[in-house]
């Protein structure tokens, strides 16, 4: 799926799926493509992926139809334009708490190559480019998403007037920081945890944007309830933790076979 396919599916309320995964080996794609999703979560902020690797991880999963989302390592507009030089999709930003920040993304996902000086008065005061740079600019970025995490208090309370950045195509909530920022770490069932996600995703559904949130540990049965709800961007799991559920399961089952002790895990949390 493309990007201009991603946006429009997102502002017209239709659902898109993806996973996240972080494998840089050239056989993970065609894993990826068997599974039917619409985009891969390829994330930069918490793990240690280089420009070169990401760039050739976004051509392959683009040339199997398959748009790459890059979460970049902070919510700055350089770091923006680089993953999209190297081949991204579009962009998932980290912890935006002002719609400062926002348009600052704005102006280097929508609007690039435009900077400095000329960028901040046109993003300020909404004077046109012209005809020929506008549809310059309108163009090549045609493809380009911009999505954010919501992720805090402070977040949430900016929410409102974030909103109104009408080049912005999505929020993604971000639960484990999300759960932190509320004082209840990775209390997922509370009530003031449950509260918070179903006004963030009300607030952005109604806004005619995407909205979602990410769950990586596998719970079917919440993101079933957040789709009910307005969810529009399915993210399921992470290939790390995929991995560490689906392996440990299988390693203990045969240690109890064999009689031998089992390794407790049980503090061995992977927050991605």
């Amino acid at each position: 799926m493309k990007g201009s396919e991603i946006i429009s599916r997102l502002r017209s309320g239709k659902r898109v799926y993806g996973t996240l995964t972080v494998s840089t080996s050239p056989m993970w794609p065609d894993v990826v493509k068997s599974l039917g999703v619409d985009f891969v979560f390829i994330d930069t902020e918490h793990t240690p992926i280089d420009r070169d690797k990401l760039s050739w991880m976004c051509k392959a999963y683009r040339n199997m139809n398959i748009a790459p989302i890059v979460r970049i390592p902070s919510p700055d507009p350089y770091w923006a334009t680089m993953a999209l030089d190297g081949g991204a999709c579009g962009l998932i930003a980290p912890y935006i708490e002002s719609v400062d920040q926002v348009k600052e993304l704005v102006g280097a996902v929508k609007h690039k190559p435009v900077k400095g000086k000329y960028l901040k008065e046109h993003l300020v005061s909404s004077n046109s480019f012209g005809n020929t740079l506008s549809n310059y600019v309108d163009d090549i970025n045609k493809e380009n998403v911009l999505i954010i995490n919501i992720e805090s208090r402070e977040g949430i309370r900016s929410l409102p007037e974030i909103l109104k950045v009408k080049e912005l195509d999505g929020v993604l909530i971000g639960p484990h920081d999300l759960s932190c920022s509320l004082g209840i770490p990775e209390n997922y069932q509370s009530q003031e945890f449950i509260q918070a996600v179903d006004t963030i995703i009300t607030k952005v559904r109604d806004s005619g944007k995407g909205a979602g949130i990410h769950m990586i540990y596998e719970d079917i049965e919440s993101e079933i309830n957040w789709l009910k709800k307005g969810a529009n961007i399915l993210l399921h799991g992470a290939d790390l933790i995929s991995f560490k559920v689906h392996m440990s399961d299988a390693i203990d089952k045969l240690k109890k076979a064999a009689g031998d002790e089992l390794m407790d895990n049980t503090s061995e949390n992977i927050n991605i």
